[in-house]
């Protein structure tokens, strides 16, 4: 291994680029850091960089000659020779395997004549097992087991390759040949990185590994983020990943995988502007060597914004670039290098301002040093690491104008912040947000204090090591550096710091309050619906009454009226409400908690204790409306109900989000459905993506039934969107029913890629299907089997047998098993002994547990060449019943009869109630009594909460029901704190 670096610098010495300066990529690739760095480097011209995958034609012709060139050449020293430089080279992403590497050889052959191209294959190919041989055989530091082949990872370093043990943490007990397959039969395995598939943002070359770099911001292992960059570049959704790729991901979950998606796009946008900058200070003539270093070494904006500040061109310039076009430069550098031979006096010049007097040029050496120092790598990494270890507060108080220009009720808002102070480190990521939020309202002034301590501390360090003068210097000469050191700290570096905190604690605040939302997000989304049952959504409202809405167990609208309860007509409405309830037999009332909710509701229980609506017995219960109002006049409602009016919409989806939450929320913009924490406030993009992407995850594990489900929701099934949603609709209004899943692939613009990612999340009732193909024959009129098989038939032209086969029902298509499994299914089912016929029956169950208790299910995976993750999938679908809803494990809606008011309360007084919020300060309860109350979030403790949920954080989320004990009431506040005693 010692002859390569001296092999490399050789190489270095005698072929040099033509221009440094024309592309940054050489440079990085030239760069001589250490050995290290020497011992992984060769000239442009001879091997071209190979970190990322070439996309280009002719990156690729150039690596082509170099290996038909060099590999007649190669004696037996030489082969050993490349067989080292190979092991400790950079390995790209999509180079990860031996099966990509042969289709990078194969695509060089393409060059060459097809005579030639058979016997050059065959060469290579005995060339490329003998080296495999002497690698496995005489290179044990490096492979560490003798069959060891290259991890599936983006680049191989010798150090990863040490720590781990096995293959099989890069490829779950399979070799990469076997494990790279393509999406024809990818049960389980991993997704090959397809040629030419990178973005313009892959194509950035660094000085940093992405994939290195993604592992320790994440703290999760080198090969599961090589697998997670593979599996987003070809398109793969978080679902999808989340049920079909897992053992990919080492059993990650969403969150965690959403966190990875972010921290990646956050790289690639670095680089992206790392690229930007490079090509703009090129135009302007002023790129170095080191500069182009260091710019390619930035790993976060900070840091890029940091390297290039001082070649940012101002309208007026800054003081230090003033005094630089006076010629004062040389001075200032002559004070640090060589200060006895500076002589301040002559640069008078008379008559030219800033230079008339010994004072101003004084001051001009001043600005230059104290830019000089502010913009040091080693000074500002010092006073980072200084301040990690000092007490650095953030202070808040009330605006000296914020009484003239601002409500008196708004200041009241942020009463606990006007005379705030607290330690950076400890501060809780909601006071920022309320701190920012009452910034921006101008109520608060903000800012950041940092002790003279640290100034001191910073000043002495500065003046005894890193601008410590080479020479003697003369007591005014020390004077102006000192000058420098206060002017610099003060005036640039104190408002670089303050920034860099705020921004810190902000973009941390931001994320968390995101996260948090998408909890409480996917909670309210998968409450359980409440199917079978005739409800009536009740909008309460004073002048304009309230509007009622009956809906049938199928969501179909059946009445619709409006009704004055608090206008004096209330004992005669109650006669209207009755029969309407007798009529349509619904003793089930949803109830918004808008306006005059808690009117409505003691109408309602006072009604019910008196027995008023006998022979029914009517419940109640209360439904937040959050987002009803803005969806009623949305264009969906406008769709989905033309003729109805819109304040009788609102009516309409209060009564749904009991009957099925997730099918109605899904038809609100997330953020407005009010489960966050200043989510006004927040990077409205971050918000956005992770709320779409929850979404997206509970529709998907939930799943649809394509033949009855809307186009809103089917809309948010993973790999579809609202185009393709709307064709899918088309296609069924005009064909009929989907017969099997084959049949989407005849949906326009819904592609292999699109039916990968949707398939294994569309149901298909095969109660329904058999009804209607037994019905279609003799139907000859409406739309029926024969229609789908008029549309499939003139897809297929004259293949009428495949035609057939692709309208015969499949009783897997109601499972939650992906069609790429189908054939281990069957294989299975063969295995057990079980049939089609037998899928969700008690039997079929048995007959899982009987072969499951003979044998592990890491054994019958092997037997079945699938992975065990895979297996459990599949044994899932065949064991869960047809219209099988994992949301019948969570928390329904809480039915009451009778009412409790908050002056009834007492303190001590233990009540159940149910999650309406979590926030990051504490969780909000419904307790029946109008108002919600707070349970701080220090009561929130893990002995409390409950052992059966797996949680990923300590929290709760909206519908949990919980049992708390009242400490506090403020009746004029109308504040109630509670105890959290334990979770039901």
């Amino acid at each position: 291994m010692s002859s390569l670096p001296r092999r490399a610098k050789i190489q270095a010495q005698n072929v040099e680029p033509k221009n440094e300066l024309s592309f940054f990529s050489e440079l990085s690739s030239g760069s001589e850091e250490d050995d290290q760095e020497d011992s992984i480097w060769e000239p442009q011209k001879k091997v071209p960089r190979n970190r990322k995958q070439p996309t280009s034609k002719e990156s690729k012709q150039k690596q082509g000659r170099r290996v038909k060139k060099n590999t007649p050449q190669m004696d037996a020293v030489s082969k050993d020779l490349a067989v080292k430089e190979e092991l400790n080279s950079p390995v790209a992403i999509a180079d990860a395997s031996l099966e990509e590497k042969n289709h990078k050889l194969h695509t060089t052959k393409t060059l060459k004549t097809a005579a030639k191209k058979q016997k050059n294959s065959v060469q290579r190919a005995k060339r490329k097992l003998k080296v495999d041989e002497e690698t496995s055989q005489a290179s044990p530091l490096e492979g560490g087991t003798s069959n060891m082949e290259i991890p599936s990872t983006s680049t191989t370093w010798e150090d990863v390759c040490k720590k781990e043990e096995s293959e099989d943490d890069f490829t779950f007990g399979q070799s990469p040949l076997k494990r790279m397959k393509t999406e024809a039969c990818p049960q389980g395995k991993p997704v090959k990185f397809p040629d030419g598939a990178s973005s313009i943002k892959e194509e950035v070359e660094m000085n940093w590994d992405i994939v290195q770099v993604l592992s320790e911001r994440t703290n999760i292992e080198l090969w599961v983020c090589a697998n997670i960059i593979r599996l987003f570049n070809d398109d793969n959704t978080i679902p999808f990943i989340i049920r079909y790729r897992k053992e990919l991901i080492n059993n990650l979950d969403a969150d965690s995988l959403r966190e990875v998606r972010q921290t990646l796009d956050e790289l690639r946008a670095v680089a992206k502007k790392v690229h930007s900058t490079i090509q703009k200070i090129k135009k302007e003539g002023k790129m170095s060597e080191c500069l182009l270093k260091a710019l390619l070494n930035c790993k976060t904006f900070e840091e890029l914004e940091h390297v290039s500040a001082p070649y940012k061109t101002g309208s007026k310039g800054t003081k230090a670039q003033r005094a630089k076009q006076l010629g004062l430069e040389g001075a200032a550098w002559l004070l640090l290098e060589n200060p006895g031979q500076l002589n301040l006096l002559s640069y008078i010049k008379p008559g030219v301002k800033g230079l008339s007097e010994l004072k101003d040029i004084e001051t001009g050496v001043q600005h230059i040093l104290a830019d000089m120092i502010a913009k040091d790598k080693d000074t500002l990494n010092f006073i980072r690491d200084l301040c990690q270890h000092r007490y650095i507060c953030i202070q808040s108080s009330l605006a000296k104008v914020s009484s003239k220009n601002v409500n008196e009720k708004d200041v009241g808002k942020f009463q606990l912040y006007q005379n705030f102070s607290c330690n950076i480190r400890n501060i809780h990521h909601h006071q920022i947000l309320a701190i920012n939020r009452g910034e921006n309202l101008k109520i608060l002034t903000v800012k950041v204090n940092i002790s003279d301590g640290v100034k001191n501390e910073f000043c002495r360090w500065c003046l005894q090591n890193r601008w410590r003068p080479r020479g003697f210097a003369r007591p005014e000469l020390m004077q102006i550096l000192r000058n420098s050191l206060d002017d610099s700290f003060k005036r640039l570096i104190v408002p670089l710091l303050c920034r860099e905190f705020r921004a810190k604690l902000t973009s941390d605040a931001e994320k968390q309050s995101v996260m948090l939302f998408g909890q409480n997000l996917r909670q309210l989304l998968l409450t359980s619906p409440v199917p079978g049952r005739t409800l009536m959504g009740v909008d309460p409202g004073y002048k304009h009454g309230c509007k009622l809405a009956i809906i049938s167990p199928t969501s179909q609208i059946l009445h619709t009226d409006v009704v004055y309860l608090h206008c004096g007509q209330g004992f005669r409405e109650a006669e209207k409400i009755k029969r309407l309830l007798l009529d349509f037999n619904c003793s089930t009332v949803v109830i918004g908690n808008g306006t005059a909710c808690r009117e409505t509701e003691a109408y309602f229980a006072d009604l019910i204790t008196r027995n008023f609506f006998a022979p029914l017995d009517v419940v109640y219960c209360i439904v937040s409306e959050a987002g009803a109002s803005i969806y009623s006049v949305s264009p969906e409602a406008n769709k989905e109900m033309p003729e109805l009016d819109p304040n009788l919409r609102s009516a309409v989806s209060i009564a749904r989000r009991v009957q099925d939450p997730l099918a109605e929320l899904v038809k609100i913009e997330p953020k407005h459905i009010g489960v966050g924490m200043y989510q006004h406030d927040v990077s409205q993009t971050l918000l956005k993506a992770t709320l779409d992407s929850i979404v997206e995850e509970c529709v998907s594990f939930v799943g649809v039934d394509i033949n009855i489900c809307s186009e809103v929701l089917l809309r948010h099934i993973a790999g579809l969107n609202a185009n393709r949603a709307k064709n899918i609709i088309e296609w069924r209004e005009k064909n009929g029913p989907f017969i099997n899943r084959e049949q989407l692939k005849n949906v326009k613009g819904l592609g292999p890629k699109s039916f990968q990612q949707c398939a294994g999340f569309i149901r298909i009732n095969q109660d329904y299907i058999q009804t209607f193909c037994s019905s279609g024959p003799t139907d000859s009129s409406g739309q029926n089997h024969q229609g789908a098989a008029v549309l499939t038939g003139e897809k297929l032209g004259k293949k009428k047998t495949k035609a057939d086969v692709t309208l015969t029902p499949n009783p897997l298509d109601q499972t939650c098993i992906h069609p790429e499994s189908y054939d281990i299914a069957v294989r299975f089912l063969s295995f057990i002994g079980g049939t089609l016929h037998e899928i969700g029956k008690p039997e079929m169950q048995q007959k899982i547990n009987s072969s499951l208790g003979k044998e592990s299910i890491e054994k019958i995976a092997e037997r079945l060449q699938t992975t065990a993750h895979t297996l459990q999938v599949i044994m899932d679908g065949l064991s869960q019943p047809e219209g099988f809803d994992f949301r019948t494990d969570f928390d329904k809606p809480d039915f009451k009869r009778n009412i409790v008011c908050l002056e009834d309360l007492q303190v001590g007084t233990v009540l159940t109630g149910k999650v309406e919020n979590a926030t990051l300060f504490g969780v909000f309860v419904d307790i029946g009594v109008g108002k919600l109350g707070l349970i701080p979030i220090r009561s929130v403790t893990e002995a409390k909460l409950s052992k059966t949920k797996k949680r990923r954080s300590l929290g709760l989320g909206p519908g949990e029901k919980v049992e708390v004990k009242v400490l506090n009431i403020d009746i004029p506040r109308s504040r109630i704190s509670l105890d959290l005693l334990r979770v039901l």
